[in-house]
């Protein structure tokens, strides 16, 4: 278990900002359960869901832009469990594209990636390995979801990839947790770092793709995220034939 807790240079909880968050937190403190629970709510709710540069940012850059999404995120929850004494490693997917629906815009939507590079982070807690999915997106955005679409069934769209809407498992009760894996499609495997995944694994865009999106796409999708966070559902994405079961609200 002892690699499983080294710093790399995405799992960076040893720079100054990281490291200083972990010392003002006092989590190493706590018992183990805590320690966990403190941090996973801490990724979850403080680090707002949203679209980075690019999924292979170290945990320092994503700190200091305040937001993420799956992979992001995962590199993020991996650097402070493994500073606070947690064995935890990674494990690779893609997802289907209908995962982000309403969030993509729908002009772009249709010529978007069939398959869209996903992770997750396992731990070993309790000698048991648990799947840790459920953080990537903040209470505030899920709340105002969950108003739009009062949904008891599966739901798929904006972000999310569940069976339960109106209850998923996104909070550490020492169990693992889910709020997108009903949209994998394709499993490639555990890793001990994200470092070695992105070295095998990346988004596959064209130099003009990867340029829009970076440049353009991500702070579109990332301003939808705020329009929905604020509970204004855009007219455009009623639009798109969700389930039955997903209806939206009328706000």
């Amino acid at each position: 278990m002892e690699k499983l807790t080294k710093a790399t240079e995405l799992l960076d909880y040893g720079s100054p900002d990281l490291a200083a968050l972990i010392t003002k937190s006092g989590w190493r403190d706590l018992p183990e359960f805590d320690r966990i629970g403190a941090v996973y709510i801490f990724v979850r709710d403080e680090i707002k869901f949203g679209y980075n540069v690019d999924d292979a940012i170290p945990a320092s850059q994503v700190l200091q832009d305040g937001y993420g999404q799956c992979n992001t995120k995962s590199i993020f929850l991996m650097a402070l469990l493994r500073g606070v004494g947690i064995p935890c490693r990674l494990h690779g997917f893609t997802v289907h594209k209908n995962l982000q629906r309403g969030v993509v815009p729908p002009l772009v939507f249709p010529i978007a990636p069939e398959s869209i590079v996903h992770s997750w982070v396992e731990i070993n807690y309790n000698g048991e390995w648990l799947n840790l999915e459920g953080f990537i997106l903040d209470k505030a955005y899920l709340g105002k979801l969950q108003a739009s679409f009062p949904s008891k069934g599966k739901f798929s769209g904006y972000g999310v990839g569940t069976r339960n809407l109106k209850s998923p498992d996104v909070d550490w009760i020492g169990k693992s947790t889910y709020i997108q894996n009903t949209a994998i499609n394709q499993d490639f495997g555990r890793l001990d770092t994200p470092d070695d995944f992105y070295k095998r694994h990346r988004q596959n865009f064209s130099p003009l793709k990867g340029w829009l999106y970076r440049n353009i796409l991500r702070h579109w999708m990332n301003a939808r995220v705020g329009t929905i966070r604020k509970g204004h559902t855009p007219e455009d994405l009623a639009t798109f034939g969700y389930e039955a079961t997903t209806t939206p609200a009328k706000l």
